[in-house]
């Protein structure tokens, strides 16, 4: 008896394993390389993350673009001026060709929801470890794009007056 009580609790041990072996692997996803590539880019987030001040002034600078990775939606309903728009679900090589341009090295400025005291429409706080700018930072230096900076700091929309465009 004990023998087939061993080999019975040996196959109900070894079932999950087989089972999940036989789940088809997607060439097309890479969850361990997103995670690498994120934990090598956390010292530079930290290094390329700016206040307001340095932020805005240096992504009015000659070359420079600053980057809305929120939904379309969510920025015609306000957005900082001199924004463009790519939400964050359209990003592939050609999409950001098209707005970043062939420079890799083109700096761009990046800032979320979560950058904003408001908690209103359209910059409705995100839970602290979703906030857009981490997926996106990570996402567009594997990219390729690798001179990328974020608002670090909080602000209010309406302590931006005229740097921040209202919309519909």
């Amino acid at each position: 008896m004990p023998r087939l009580l061993a080999l019975t609790l040996a196959l109900a041990l070894a079932a999950p394993a087989a089972a999940q072996s036989l789940q088809p692997a997607n060439p097309q996803i890479d969850y361990k390389g997103f995670v690498q590539l994120a934990q090598q880019l956390e010292p530079v987030r930290e290094a390329h993350r700016l206040p307001w001040g340095q932020f805005i002034a240096k992504a009015r600078a000659e070359g420079a673009l600053l980057l809305d990775a929120r939904s379309e939606s969510a920025f015609r309903r306000g957005h900082i001026k001199g924004a463009v728009n790519l939400p964050f679900s359209d990003f592939t090589d050609e999409a950001l060709r098209e707005v970043i341009g062939k420079n890799p090295n083109r700096p761009i400025y990046i800032y979320c929801n979560n950058n904003f005291t408001d908690n209103a429409a359209p910059v409705v706080t995100k839970r602290f470890d979703m906030a857009l700018n981490i997926p996106t930072f990570v996402n567009l230096h594997g990219y390729g794009y690798g001179n990328v900076w974020e608002l670090g700091g909080l602000v209010s929309t309406k302590q931006l007056g005229v740097d921040w465009v209202r919309g519909t």
